[in-house]
């Protein structure tokens, strides 16, 4: 099980990642609030996701928040180092289809 921080880390790195990706895409019409729920930890974070950049993370839970990422700590490392692909944890993203179609092209 990996640590809270290393969870927080991780969604730093993913924010880094989406950012050059958001770069090689153009601006993309994406402007939702995330939320990323940790079912083994008991943690959550959120932010917000903006012209195809994560931005504005932060500890604690958005219940309101657009997109969801219900997930376990390690398939949170395993899919932002890439050893885990996004479509085997797309049933733990709760998002409209639409949002997530412009998620997978940012990934």
């Amino acid at each position: 099980m990996a640590t809270v921080e290393e969870c927080r880390q991780a969604l730093n790195d993913l924010a880094a990642r989406l950012a050059a990706n958001a770069e090689a895409q153009g601006k993309l019409d994406l402007d939702r609030t995330l939320a990323c729920r940790l079912t083994d930890l008991g943690a959550a974070f959120h932010g917000r996701i903006t012209g195809g950049r994560l931005v504005d993370i932060t500890d604690g839970d958005d219940p309101k928040a657009k997109i969801a990422l219900v997930i376990t700590s390690d398939d949170l490392i395993d899919l932002v180092n890439g050893r885990l692909e996004l479509t085997r944890v797309i049933s733990s993203i709760r998002a409209n289809p639409f949002d997530l179609l412009k998620l997978r092209k940012l990934l």
